[in-house]
C-alpha cells in the first residue's frame, strides 16, 4: 500500500520546514517532484540530498502570491512530467498581531501567502489534474484554522487558515466529478524557520505541556503518515477531510 511510483507530485514551499519533510516522505514513497520555493538555492539543496532516492526532481522558482510565477511553475511541470498527480499546497508566511493593533499590511501579506495563494496554485494545477482525471491536493492549514488561541495574537494566521479549512471543502465538492480529492492537514506545534524562536522559549514550552495533550510538539516527520495516505491511490474515498496532526490539542 502507499506507494507512489510513477506518481508526479508537485509541493510549494519545500525549500524548508514542513514542505521539505514532506518532499522527503514522498521521495522515500518512489514519487517524482517539482519542488516549488524562491529561494532556489535551497530547492538545489534539496534535490541533491534526495538523490539517494533514485527520482526524477526537478527545482522551480515560484513566489506563490504571483499569478505569473504560478503559471509559469505549472508550464514547466507539465513540459516536464506531462501531467501532475499530487499537489501540495505547503508554503506560507504570517504577520503576528492582534485584531486590535494589526495594520492593513500585515493582514494582507497573511491572507495572500497563505490563503489566495492556495487557491491560485490549486487553479493552476488542478486544471492539469482535470486532463488526466485523477489528482491528489493537499493543503497544509494549521490547527489554528479550526480554533483560536489566547497565547499569541495572530488574527490573520487564524482566519487565512480557517479560510483554507473551508476553500479544501469547496474545492473538493467541486472536483470530485474529475476524480481530484481535496483534503486539508492542520499541523499542531512543529519546528520550522517560521516557529522555532518561539517554539524554544521557556514560557512557550510549558504553555505547550498545558494545552497539549501528549505534553510535547510534534518531531519531525510526524506529519508524513497523513500526507502520504492523503496522496495514495488508496485514499480514493477520502476527500474534504480535515486532519489535525496536533498531539489532541483540538480534541480538549
Amino acid at each position: 500500500m502507499f506507494d507512489l511510483k510513477g506518481r508526479v507530485a508537485v509541493i510549494t514551499g519545500a525549500s524548508s520546514g514542513l514542505g521539505k519533510q514532506m518532499a522527503q516522505a514522498y521521495a522515500k514513497q518512489g514519487a517524482n517532484l517539482a519542488i516549488l520555493a524562491r529561494r532556489v538555492e535551497k530547492l538545489e539543496e534539496l534535490k541533491k540530498e534526495l538523490q539517494e532516492y533514485n527520482v526524477d526532481i526537478i527545482s522551480v522558482k515560484c513566489d506563490v502570491t504571483s499569478t505569473e510565477d504560478i503559471k509559469k511553475a505549472a508550464q514547466i511541470v507539465e513540459e516536464k512530467f506531462g501531467k501532475v498527480d499530487i499537489l501540495v499546497n505547503c508554503a506560507g508566511s504570517s504577520k503576528d498581531a492582534g485584531v486590535l493593533e494589526m495594520t492593513d499590511d500585515e493582514w494582507d501579506f497573511t491572507i495572500n501567502t497563505d490563503l489566495t495563494s492556495v487557491f491560485k496554485v490549486t487553479r493552476a494545477f488542478a486544471n492539469i489534474m482535470k486532463k488526466n482525471n485523477y489528482g491528489r491536493i493537499i493543503n497544509i492549514a494549521s490547527m489554528y484554522g479550526l480554533v483560536g488561541n489566547d497565547e499569541i495574537p495572530t488574527i490573520a494566521y487564524h482566519a487565512s487558515k480557517g479560510g483554507v479549512v473551508n476553500f479544501t471543502r469547496a474545492a473538493a465538492a467541486e472536483l470530485a466529478k474529475y476524480n481530484i480529492t481535496v483534503n486539508t492537514i492542520c499541523p499542531g506545534y512543529f519546528y520550522t524557520e517560521l516557529t522555532t524562536e518561539v517554539l524554544k522559549t521557556d514560557r512557550f514550552q510549558e504553555f505547550a505541556k498545558s494545552h497539549v495533550p501528549m505534553k510535547r510538539y510534534g518531531e519531525y516527520g510526524e506529519l508524513n503518515a497523513g500526507a502520504i495516505f492523503l496522496a495514495s491511490d488508496e485514499a480514493s474515498y477520502v476527500t474534504g477531510v480535515i486532519l489535525p496532526i496536533d498531539g489532541g490539542y483540538t480534541c480538549v
